[in-house]
């Protein structure tokens, strides 16, 4: 029965963060065009909120989460490929998730050189990423 509320809260903080690595970077796309001095601030203020507020509480509790049922079944996991191929997939995530972090001290501190033409595509990459993950664990096809 823990295996089953622990998959379910790891779902619900995987939508979760899920919810701010698609907007987080969109505000990116937004913010790297503004110009004017409020804009510039409220952006911040809206960045910074979604990552500190949504997104780091979110990714903890996905990676406590996921910790717990792979400790659960272990040999189970380790046994498959597509496990192994799904955790290459959520590192992958947490390189995305930093890298946003990274974005966002850059905008804080008035340091950003990125553009619109870079944060388009950039703000691709978790749904690839997702759409990726997604077919490792229900399809498994490395079983």
């Amino acid at each position: 029965m823990i295996y089953l509320w622990l998959k379910a809260f790891h779902l619900i903080a995987i939508i979760c963060w899920f919810a701010g690595l698609f907007y987080l970077p969109r505000l990116y796309v937004y913010h790297s065009e503004a110009s004017d001095p409020p804009s510039n601030a409220r952006f911040k203020v809206m960045e910074r909120k979604l990552h500190n507020i949504i997104m780091m509480p979110s990714v903890v509790a996905v990676l406590s989460t996921g910790g717990s049922l792979f400790a659960l079944n272990r040999t189970v996991y380790l046994a498959n490929q597509w496990f192994l191929v799904k955790m290459a997939a959520i590192l992958c995530l947490l390189c995305f998730h930093a890298r946003c972090t990274w974005h966002m001290f850059q905008f804080r501190n008035d340091r950003n050189t990125f553009t619109r033409r870079y944060f388009i595509p950039f703000n691709e990459i978790p749904s690839v990423l997702l759409i990726f993950i997604i077919i490792m664990v229900v399809v498994k096809p490395y079983q």
